[in-house]
């Protein structure tokens, strides 16, 4: 059983530019290419799943696929905090 007073520590790597970073911009510029709301269509893909919130224009369905939503969020959150 995992102590709840210590801290977990979580290491991702530290590339400048990551896949993950590389397929979102892709995915947002094919999501405003096909006059979606890129921020309201990437929240209901990472909340949900459901690969039909990202448009199939540019394969970029197929491509956000190839990653787990969690390198996703962890790419959004890298750059939310590099961007501060």
């Amino acid at each position: 059983m995992p102590n709840l007073e210590e801290t977990m520590m979580f290491k991702v790597d530290n590339e400048e530019t990551t896949e993950a970073a590389v397929i979102i911009g892709n995915v947002c510029q094919s999501l405003r290419d096909k006059g979606y709301n890129p921020i309201n269509q990437l929240v209901g893909y990472l909340l949900s799943g459901d690969p039909t919130y990202i448009t199939s224009h540019n394969n970029a369905r197929s491509l956000i696929r190839k990653l787990e939503r969690d390198e996703l969020l962890e790419e959004l959150v890298r750059s939310y905090l590099k961007n501060k």
